[in-house]
């Protein structure tokens, strides 16, 4: 197997993104993202992971499973998805996946009241969403439940942030904020060759530390290997599927990306996750 040339990590892949905001020896990094996301609306100081594969309440009902899944000191929990390839009813999905936090907070107990705790999904899209509700000169989006009339919200537990990663154009020099420097490590960091001294501050350190691919053992890099090969087969898929199904209109387009994933050995839902289509048609494809 042919090794990386990269010296980092893409966070843009599972893997990567995974080992960086995933795991719990890491869980400083995901704190500093959400906090630099939140821009002090919300503070989080503490998260503990939780399950990230869930089902549905009967053996024929979806399943789900999340990139990254935990729960705040207070009891918020919070989805968060990198998302590379579009989807026709990814919003959809987020909603979906929005109701597995919601149904695991009921209690069994009669008297329990239906008090919920905050719900956020993070959506990281690695792509311009082209969303007519979303104005076009932003890339993050925060969705919430509002009266139409008074613009007023009406339910304040439960978010919805998407974030057009794609949509990030600033540079090493333009840098001002945490959380553009977390969009440009988000987006960039498979691309540098050393650290710049944008990203010298104290959080990066164990960030560039867990993402130097040298450090690797033997087995992680063959899981990165893998899921770097997953990526780059989901993005030139879907670049030749554009092209060849420009005149064929957006389904067309879509099969063809499920069809060549499949013949390169991808998963069925892996698959479904790339392109949004049902996992029994793509099993017939």
């Amino acid at each position: 197997m042919a090794t990386t040339e990269e010296r980092y990590i893409s966070l843009l892949t599972d893997f990567g993104f995974k080992r960086i905001f995933g795991t719990a020896p890491n869980k400083e990094l995901l704190i500093n993202f959400l906090n630099s996301l939140f821009d002090g609306k919300q503070v989080i100081k503490d998260v503990k992971y939780l399950n990230t594969e869930h089902f549905g309440d009967n053996t024929s009902a979806r399943k789900a499973i999340f990139d990254v899944y935990c729960e705040g000191e207070y009891g918020e929990r919070f989805i968060v998805e990198m998302q590379n390839a579009y989807q026709e009813f990814f919003k959809d999905r987020s909603l979906f996946y929005s109701t597995f936090p919601i149904r695991e907070q009921a209690k069994k107990s009669a008297d329990w009241d239906f008090k919920l705790s905050r719900i956020y999904t993070v959506a990281l899209l690695n792509f311009d969403m082209k969303e007519e509700a979303f104005d076009k000169k932003e890339i993050t989006h925060t969705v919430k439940l509002c009266d139409i009339k008074t613009n007023k919200v009406f339910y304040k537990k439960l978010d919805f942030i998407y974030v057009e990663i794609a949509k990030f154009k600033k540079k090493e020099d333009e840098l001002e904020t945490l959380y553009d420097k977390w969009l440009f490590v988000l987006k960039n960091l498979y691309k540098l060759e050393s650290r710049p001294k944008a990203l010298r501050d104290k959080v990066f350190d164990r960030l560039f530390k867990e993402a130097e691919i040298a450090t690797f053992t033997p087995e992680e890099l063959r899981e990165y290997e893998d899921s770097l090969k997953a990526y780059r087969d989901i993005k030139n898929s879907i670049d030749t599927a554009r092209r060849e199904g420009e005149a064929k209109g957006h389904l067309a387009e879509k099969n063809a990306i499920a069809r060549n994933l499949k013949s390169m050995g991808m998963s069925i839902p892996d698959i479904h996750k790339a392109t949004g289509l049902p996992e029994e048609e793509i099993e017939v494809l």
